[in-house]
């Protein structure tokens, strides 16, 4: 579950990503009353099994459901509680549809159980290489091994969204510096598990999160904060 609004006297709208339908909104009628059927089991970061009624309106209605992973440690944690409050939001935002995306729910799965399981994961470096493996979902992941422009494989030193990766200098106008450790983070950070994110150096990261964010702002016309 991505996110719950309070709706009525007594009742929520859920934000869902799902396995097989992608985006989809439901209401939780009654769920804010004390005695509620369903407990505490539709809150924000639950990992839920649920069945849903579809009526004629936009909400589907939630009829029964039932908890598959709680992650109560990442809820202990403010550093967890924010990275994983950040993920559910990068997700809301960039998939916005009712179509599925198997990998980016997969993602998000593998994200909230790392957290949960491992506080000292929630690190701004692994923040960023979830966003990382985040675009390559969506379809946006930019051009790392050659200029995006002109295709040349030396000298990649910039970064511009609006030519859809690295560039070389010929090719650089509109870009920014893009630093050889940054570069470098970028790559490791799509080629290894989530468990295991690349380290950087501030500065790298500050880069890195920049062109995260001016690719997704540009391709898909997202805004997400930058990481803290």
């Amino acid at each position: 579950m991505l996110r719950s609004i309070r709706f009525g006297e007594a009742d929520r709208v859920l934000h869902l990503y799902t396995e097989q339908r992608g985006r989809v909104g439901a209401v939780a009628k009654g769920v804010r009353r004390v005695r509620s059927r369903f407990g505490g089991r539709l809150e924000p970061l639950f990992r839920v099994a649920l069945v849903l009624h579809e009526g004629r309106g936009d909400l589907c209605t939630v009829t029964s459901a039932e908890t598959v992973h709680a992650h109560p440690a990442l809820r202990e944690r403010r550093a967890s509680l924010g990275r994983a409050t950040q993920a559910c939001e990068a997700v809301l935002r960039v998939f916005d549809s009712a179509e599925p995306n198997r990998p980016a729910y997969n993602l998000l799965c593998r994200q909230l159980a790392l957290l949960d399981a491992r506080p000292e994961a929630a690190t701004r470096a692994q923040g960023l290489a979830f966003r990382m493996k985040l675009l390559l979902a969506a379809g946006f992941v930019p051009e790392l091994a050659a200029c995006s422009a002109c295709g040349d494989r030396e000298h990649l030193g910039a970064f511009s969204a609006a030519a859809g990766g690295v560039v070389c200098p010929g090719c650089e106008a509109g870009a920014f510096a893009l630093d050889q450790e940054a570069h470098g983070f970028m790559v490791s950070a799509l080629g290894q598990p989530l468990a295991e994110a690349p380290l950087a150096s501030e500065p790298a990261l500050r880069q890195t999160d920049r062109a995260i964010a001016e690719t997704l702002e540009y391709h898909a016309h997202v805004r997400l904060p930058r990481l803290g």
